[in-house]
């Protein structure tokens, strides 16, 4: 390990030792404890009615020098939260080139099949389509409209420990290389993730991804990217009377197996609020 990455590590671990103290002390166990908050895998929890979330993640890799940000925004259908409708925007730099600017567009909707967050079991499964709003040529985007779902599931395996796990597919019909050439492209996603209640507002956690998506290369022929990371982080909520809600978020995504070398941080930050009146239960 190198010193930079030691200092580094060190100065997180007395965070978070600093911020699980913090947690221990202060704020009532009655108020509203951290759910859906994870960075990488997505979790089975629809938003409830009435309250809205924004998601912003930052995610930095520091070996290809490539970074990548995203601001989610979800929002419960009227009268039945049951069903939710989100998009996603990106930025994304990448490490070879000197451009930076949007990526893909997603307009997401997930449908609460089984369970919510107040039970043991929750399924909530998600289908997005795909705008090309980023440039192909500089790597930022498909070139072309796609389809995207999700399968998450959440389990609550003894009251202070959950776990998420995702299945999931892409596919677009039109990838384009960055020469224009078009093809059929598809690809998948496994995600995992373990998540430990230290307390309602200090969650340490630990989510594994692996994503193999086809990339065109030519007219009608594609290759496999694959990558696999191991992501240790933790969150902490501030929770006020109004209702809303601030969850900030440090994790450090380690590459192993197609992705080993490479190394990134990723700084997540989530406010959710109600938007209108809450009828009392």
């Amino acid at each position: 390990m190198s010193t930079r990455a030691a200092i580094f590590l060190a100065v997180i671990l007395a965070l978070a030792f600093n911020l699980a103290a913090t947690a221990q002390t202060a704020g009532s166990q009655s108020t509203p404890a951290i759910q859906d908050n994870s960075f990488l895998v997505e979790e089975a929890y629809n938003q409830e009615y009435g309250v809205v979330q924004h998601i912003n993640s930052f995610t930095k890799f520091w070996e290809s020098d490539d970074w990548v940000y995203t601001f989610t925004q979800e929002w419960p259908a009227p009268g039945d939260a049951r069903h939710q409708i989100s998009y996603t925007l990106a930025g994304v730099h990448m490490g070879d080139t000197t451009s930076s600017g949007s990526g893909d567009v997603l307009l997401n909707y997930r449908y609460q099949l089984i369970g919510n967050g107040d039970t043991r079991l929750a399924f909530a499964p998600r289908l997005s389509v795909i705008f090309p709003t980023g440039n192909s040529n500089f790597g930022r985007g498909y070139g072309g409209y796609g389809f995207q779902t999700n399968l998450p599931a959440s389990i609550v395996v003894v009251p202070k420990l959950v776990t998420h796990w995702n299945a999931g597919a892409t596919f677009i019909p039109h990838d384009k290389d960055l020469a224009g050439n078009n093809a059929f492209s598809s690809g998948f996603n496994l995600g995992q993730s373990f998540i430990w209640l230290v307390h309602p507002r200090f969650n340490p956690m630990l989510e594994t991804i692996y994503v193999a998506q086809e990339t065109a290369v030519a007219k009608d022929k594609t290759e496999w990217n694959r990558g696999m990371y191991v992501s240790p982080g933790f969150r902490w909520a501030y929770n006020f009377k109004n209702g809303l809600q601030i969850v900030p978020g440090v994790a450090v995504p380690i590459g192993v197996g197609p992705s080993s070398g490479e190394k990134a941080l990723l700084l997540y930050l989530s406010l959710e609020h109600p938007f209108r009146k809450i009828p009392k239960q």
